[in-house]
């Protein structure tokens, strides 16, 4: 058995990308149990991993020896796991996003809190060496205080009626592609600008997927508390230009880029440099970044205070589209 034992809660979709990260830390995390509504995917995982399958995770819960559980369900199904899994003393890796509301936010804070337990985000983009040694130069302070930070996440979707499911519904995704892949360069910007998001705003379009309930594209502006000023770029509808960074990073000194596999900084001074990495599978570094926070006791990377500050990101941006203001960044 492995040192921590994990229950999947969902089966399908994002969870062949966890499992992934189970195999390669077996050794320390493992999944033993699985649930999906759907009788057949529960089935099927359990055969693939080893795993007892059950229809209904609260039964999972009740009945099995777990340390921890991991939720990879629909967006509007995230808050009622969190909080069952938290009541029942299970630490939790969750998928983004966290949660879709305010009120679901004060849910999940108050569940983690009140339990103990260890809240982890899923947010696996954080674990790319180029983000890593971003994050190294910025707490170094090699580009002094930081003006401006971009970020960027978009690609040509093929989804289409019959292939986009739940999200196709802004009941079940909680809006549109923003609250979904924008989520990504969200959590990265907060990440890289070091400061609290105080307030936003965002312009959303539907350019191709108009079959969608919400937005295929979306750019938003935020302020921080400390002064950064963060612009976003994501879209399911277009794939970025050639010349387009993953994000970039403008300070008193000089600047930093990145397209996801390398980094360069360069200052005023005419001092630069070039960092190059391989590709790395960001989910099984994820999940081994889970079981070193449980075995050793220490705080994950992004916790639920993260998860519920992208979350507010999010909320403000679609309030500021929807009145065409900027809006305050609300507190949980």
């Amino acid at each position: 058995m492995p040192q921590i034992k994990v229950g999947l809660v969902g089966g399908g979709g994002i969870a062949a990308a966890h499992i992934r990260g189970y195999r390669e830390h077996a050794d320390r995390i493992g999944i033993t149990a699985v649930a999906d509504a759907v009788q057949q995917t529960a089935v099927d995982r359990g055969g693939e991993l080893g795993a007892t399958p059950y229809t209904d995770y609260h039964r999972m819960l009740e009945a099995e020896d777990l340390d921890a559980v991991d939720i990879c369900l629909p967006h509007h199904l995230h808050r009622d796991a969190i909080v069952a899994a938290a009541q029942a003393g299970k630490h939790i890796l969750c998928e983004k996003p966290l949660c879709l509301t305010a009120d679901e936010a004060a849910d999940v804070r108050a569940a983690v809190r009140t339990n103990d337990v260890t809240l982890m985000c899923a947010h696996n983009q954080l674990f790319l060496p180029a983000v890593a040694k971003a994050k190294e130069l910025l707490d170094a302070g090699t580009i002094g205080d930081v003006y401006e930070v971009r970020t960027t996440d978009s690609f040509y979707n093929d989804f289409d009626p019959a292939t986009m499911g739940w999200r196709a519904s802004s009941k079940t995704s909680g809006g549109g592609e923003l609250i979904d892949t924008g989520y990504h360069p969200t959590y990265l910007m907060l990440h890289l600008a070091g400061g609290s998001p105080v307030e936003a705003t965002a312009m959303l379009s539907t350019h191709r997927l108009k079959f969608m309930e919400g937005e295929d594209s979306a750019q938003v502006l935020i302020r921080f508390d400390n002064g950064v000023v963060g612009q976003l770029v994501t879209s399911w509808a277009y794939q970025p230009a050639p010349v387009t960074e993953r994000f970039s990073i403008v300070g008193e000194l000089g600047s930093l880029h990145s397209n996801g596999n390398s980094l360069t900084y360069q200052l005023r001074s005419g001092e630069t440099d070039t960092f190059h990495w391989e590709p790395v599978d960001t989910f099984v570094a994820e999940v081994g970044h889970f079981a070193d926070s449980l075995l050793n006791k220490t705080r994950p990377l992004h916790t639920d205070e993260e998860g519920i500050a992208v979350l507010g990101i999010l909320l403000a941006a679609y309030e500021g589209a929807r009145t065409k203001t900027i809006a305050p960044v609300l507190q949980t």
